[in-house]
């Protein structure tokens, strides 16, 4: 056999300490493969070093493509208009100039290492010779459904791409081409379903093993997975499968979702484990990413809501949604945060503070967002850890809230959806409606078309900025077939038209043009409704893997 030595970083202390233990890391260095899974322990290490592939590269290069989804949608700005936005601004703006973009080549990169250490697992731990079946089988289903998730963040990022099965050395990669996005999203579907059959429930799960995948996690993102290619049937009996396993709920208060205090909640369905402990920092750092510039400890204001996004809550009647997802300059509370003096101190440090109360019509004791920095009025709420809750206040590796990738009520919506397509209404509203009242919102009591716009209007109220917008406005028709981003961008768009239109333009967002409010208004359908595949990996290739179209 083939001697492979493989380097495992990242790998699982064997010391169990505490609930989120299992992603304690130590680096062993080199080992050989054909030697090292002789036990549960190294298996279970090496299943570890999967889980820390999702973050694989650092806190930036991962983040970095959560928050463009964002960006490219219209729910969310660059933000920091006082530092270089090379790395967004290509692809934020649609400018078509994104090939070499440095976010996307470092994504494209570390989904893939995490694609190989999940095919180590997936070919090894079967054949590893400790005794336990049941584990051999748990263990590869976690990596099975790591796997596929790591290929469905590719798929609905770049369409078709390379299709790696197995541990290849670089030479066998040569020549290696795209696969079909349909055979892309075959293979996902057949290791989820291959998960689900073998991983535990949530509630078969000790507390130390609390955040690995489960059978509900490989189900719900297969339902996404059916769901993105408009299989509403195989979506809705999926999905239907989580709702019946009573393994989830949704919490009581919107406002815990995104607490740090409720990290793997009931309503959690899959999340990346953050934490410090005081030894280990392994902590999240969107907190700081998108914190206010001029906020206690300070923030890089990367990724803000948009005021067409603030608009939409306003509509809706939605104020319990809004203040737990958007802190706006000139607010007098943050949700949540018990010591907004510190805010408000803050804020009154800054030299044109009275002129900005006084150009706003702020109240004088208010929180400001400083418009020098900063595209938007607002920061995201839900990303943002009470002061007295962070280990320390400005650090990137040491904030312990969990990234939610995949929660119950997005279940509910997405089985919403596969109803209402399927012409079941009432089922679909009585789902839609579950999730309205926990904000205490009216039921709605439309159908067809209506309830298809409500349960859309919904995703995006309950789901913002948790990486759902963009993916759903490219996969959305409207009545006449066409798709919504098309209609959202554009030199016609309606978020454009909003954002430049002097009746509905928002002042602050206006006047600080550091950020263009023209965004989206090179949008071209034929070309964006997916990145370009990194230029770096089209000429290493030789030329075997295939641009996008228009990105040539």
């Amino acid at each position: 056999m083939k001697q492979i030595l493989a380097i495992l970083t990242l790998i699982a202390s064997l010391t169990f300490t505490s609930c989120e233990d299992f992603l304690t890391e130590e680096v062993r260095g080199q080992q050989n493969l054909d030697t090292y899974f002789q036990s549960v322990e190294e298996a279970e290490s090496f299943i570890t070093g999967c889980y820390q592939a999702i973050t694989f590269g650092g806190w930036w290069n991962i983040n970095t493509v959560w928050l463009l989804s964002e960006m490219c949608s219209d729910d969310g700005w660059m933000g920091n208009t006082s530092q270089s936005q090379s790395d967004y601004i290509s692809l934020a703006h649609y400018q078509g100039t994104g090939q070499s973009n440095g976010a996307i080549s470092n994504f494209w990169q570390y989904r893939y290492k995490g694609i190989l250490r999940c095919n180590v697992a997936v070919e090894r731990i079967s054949q590893s010779e400790f005794s336990d079946e049941d584990m051999k089988n748990r263990l590869t289903g976690e990596a099975r459904f790591l796997r596929a998730y790591f290929y469905f963040e590719l798929v609905r990022n770049f369409g078709g791409v390379p299709l790696v099965t197995s541990f290849l050395l670089p030479e066998e990669i040569q020549g290696i081409t795209r696969a079909s996005a349909e055979e892309v999203y075959k293979f996902i579907e057949d290791d989820l379903k291959a998960a689900a059959e073998v991983l535990p429930k949530r509630s078969e799960y000790a507390a130390s093993d609390m955040g690995r995948a489960t059978s509900g996690a490989a189900l719900g993102l297969l339902g996404k997975v059916y769901l993105y290619q408009e299989k509403w049937q195989e979506a809705h009996d999926v999905l239907k499968t989580v709702i019946d396993s009573k393994e989830y709920k949704l919490l009581e208060n919107f406002g815990d979702v995104w607490s740090v205090d409720h990290n793997n909640s009931e309503e959690g369905i899959f999340e990346v484990q953050y934490m410090y402990d005081g030894t280990y920092s392994l902590g999240g750092a969107l907190t700081v990413i998108t914190g206010a510039r001029n906020g206690p400890g300070d923030g890089w204001s990367w990724g803000q809501p948009t005021a067409n996004l603030e608009q939409a809550y306003i509509d809706a009647g939605d104020t319990e949604r809004l203040r737990w997802t958007i802190i706006k300059s000139g607010c007098t509370e943050i949700a949540g945060e018990d010591n907004f003096d510190k805010f408000i101190e803050n804020s009154k440090d800054m030299a044109n503070y009275k002129t900005y109360i006084e150009k706003y019509n702020w109240d004088p004791n208010c929180y400001i967002i400083d418009p020098a920095q900063h595209k938007s009025a607002r920061i995201v709420r839900k990303y943002f850890v009470p002061i007295d809750k962070r280990p320390e206040v400005y650090n990137i590796d040491k904030i312990p809230l969990d990234h939610r990738i995949l929660r119950y009520a997005d279940v509910l919506l997405m089985y919403a959806e596969a109803c209402n397509e399927l012409n079941d209404d009432a089922t679909a509203r009585k789902y839609l409606n579950e999730v309205r009242n926990r904000v205490n919102l009216a039921d709605v009591k439309s159908s067809g078309n209506d309830l298809r716009k409500a349960i859309r209007l919904e995703r995006r109220l309950e789901l913002a900025w948790e990486q759902n917008r963009l993916y759903d406005i490219r996969r959305w028709t409207d009545d006449n077939g066409k798709k919504v981003i098309s209609n959202l961008l554009g030199t016609n768009g309606t978020f454009v038209k909003y954002n430049t239109d002097a009746t509905t333009r928002d002042l602050y967002e206006w006047e600080n043009q550091g950020e263009a409010s023209t965004k989206g208004i090179s949008f071209d359908e034929s070309r964006d409704m997916v990145f370009p595949i990194p230029l770096y990996e089209i000429t290493m290739s030789n030329g075997s893997i295939v641009q996008n179209p228009g990105w040539n």
